[in-house]
């Protein structure tokens, strides 16, 4: 469906990654051209250090450690993302023709700038840092994030292992959310509730997801350029996730099948 003459454009803000560019060129389908502007991915380092001052090093080591080994399965586990690719057509790539508008940092200066030059009418996070005060505050038009988890229950990484990981396997699904300045607290949208894949796992979940929210992450697009956006409240208690220490890993995976 090709958008109407006096719908505003519509921006997407991401890291970029296989199950983004799924979400991405499903919404292109559906509603026509969007301009993404593309972030350059923060350093681990930063993100382990900061971590690190809440949490810990011995949290925060464990928790490298798993990335480290789940980085290096994705390449004996590339079958299962294949198979998810194909059954559900995704497309995972840029696309030819697609505007990428590329920058340091979603809150940099740049960044804004081609919000500003843009004028969308609905700016749609996945995948990419959260939005300092200023950048929301100078921002003037519905900011929307989808988040691969249940929020408020899975707020921040990993939220729909963590479902699986313990025993909450009815909130396995994921999220659209308005933004806030905090982690994944914005008032709910639009929540889909699914299951994983037989051979599915920490590596592959983003990418089920993903296949299972493209129509809502399109209907939330919709609904904010027409300005018919209502939160809605869903009853979870709220808490921040992060990776799983390789421990806690190992131990869900030999102990519950979840890995």
């Amino acid at each position: 469906m090709i958008p109407q003459p006096d719908k505003k454009p519509i921006v997407v803000v991401t890291e970029g990654g296989p199950h983004i560019w799924a979400i991405i060129n499903a919404i292109t389908i559906a509603l026509g051209p969007v301009t993404v502007i593309l972030e350059a991915p923060e350093s681990k380092a930063a993100i382990l250090k900061r971590r690190a001052r809440r949490q810990g090093w011995i949290s925060v080591g464990g928790q490298l450690a798993t990335m480290v080994l789940t980085r290096l399965g994705k390449r004996f586990l590339a079958p299962r993302t294949q198979r998810i690719v194909a059954e559900n057509g995704l497309v995972t790539e840029p696309q030819p023709g697609q505007r990428i508008v590329h920058v340091p940092s979603a809150n940099s200066p740049e960044c804004l700038a081609a919000i500003r030059e843009i004028r969308p009418g609905v700016v749609f996070l996945a995948g990419c840092r959260m939005l300092s005060r200023d950048t929301l505050a100078a921002t003037d038009c519905p900011v929307l994030n989808y988040h691969a988890a249940i929020n408020p229950k899975y707020r921040g990484m990993n939220g729909a292992y963590w479902a699986l990981a313990t025993g909450d396997t009815e909130n396995f699904g994921s999220t659209v959310h308005l933004v806030d300045e905090g982690v994944d607290t914005g008032a709910v949208l639009y929540q889909l509730h699914g299951k994983p894949g037989h051979g599915d796992n920490i590596t592959s979940y983003a990418l089920r997801l993903a296949a299972m929210s493209r129509g809502m992450c399109v209907r939330a697009i919709e609904d904010a350029q027409a300005g018919r956006l209502v939160p809605v409240e869903t009853g979870l208690p709220s808490k921040q996730w992060y990776h799983p220490p390789i421990w806690t890993y190992l131990w869900n995976g030999i102990r519950r099948g979840v890995w």
